[in-house]
């Protein structure tokens, strides 16, 4: 019996790793004994809100934000509201600013989610204040699968950092669009982040392909 709900995970239920892995990553997980991050009903947000048949763009990021109300299950993405530095987010938006001229202040990226954006971190548990402490209670398992049922359709990628390349080392460059850079934490972001151009290349990929670009700024009033 899971702790978790995996009711809402839609078809990615029937990944083999629900069954086979989680089992041991709940044993230890219930062994830690610092708060861990983001709460469990929200670990696979990112499976929740994107099915893979919806799937037209993924951004892998590495483990969820440390600090405590900042995680939300979507890579990158933090809660309205919060009040603390946004740090690598507040250089994403600094990038679409650059790159595409518009705006971004909502922080709450569950909208990117809902344009078939699958924000999927390649950790998805992080103690309070331990950075890739759950590097190695076999996430990746998870996200092999992940990626290799999006492998039957073309996808645009955006990798920044060396987990999230080295976790789609297998995705086909030919088939697919890879945009590999550093990553956008503060500690890189100048190394090749900023002015990589990932969102207008994204979307001119996407036109190319027949699909619908993705809206990286502010959502639209209804």
């Amino acid at each position: 019996m899971t702790a978790f709900d995996l009711s809402r995970l839609g078809d990615w239920r029937d990944l083999p790793f629900f069954d086979d892995h989680l089992p041991k990553i709940e044993a230890a997980l219930a062994q830690e004994k610092r708060p861990v991050y983001p709460p469990a009903g929200a670990v696979f947000h990112a499976l929740e809100r994107t099915q893979a048949r919806d799937t037209a763009v993924v951004i892998l990021g590495q483990d969820p934000y440390h600090t405590p109300g900042k995680a939300d299950g979507l890579a990158f993405s933090i809660p309205t509201g919060f009040g603390g530095r946004l740090d690598s987010l507040g250089n994403i938006f600094k990038e679409i600013q650059s790159d595409l001229g518009q705006s971004r202040n909502q922080t709450d990226l569950s909208d990117w989610a809902d344009q078939g954006v699958l924000l999927l971190n390649t950790v998805l548990s992080v103690p309070q204040g331990a950075a890739k402490a759950h590097a190695r209670l076999g996430w990746h398992h998870l996200v092999t699968q992940v990626l290799d049922r999006l492998a039957a359709r073309p996808k645009a990628y955006i990798l920044w950092g060396g987990p999230a390349q080295t976790a789609a080392r297998r995705v086909d460059p030919v088939c697919n669009l890879k945009i590999e850079s550093a990553h956008p934490s503060p500690l890189s972001a100048y190394r090749g982040f900023f002015g990589s151009r990932p969102f207008s290349r994204t979307n001119a990929w996407l036109q190319a392909q027949g699909f619908d670009p993705i809206n990286w700024g502010d959502p639209e009033a209804p």
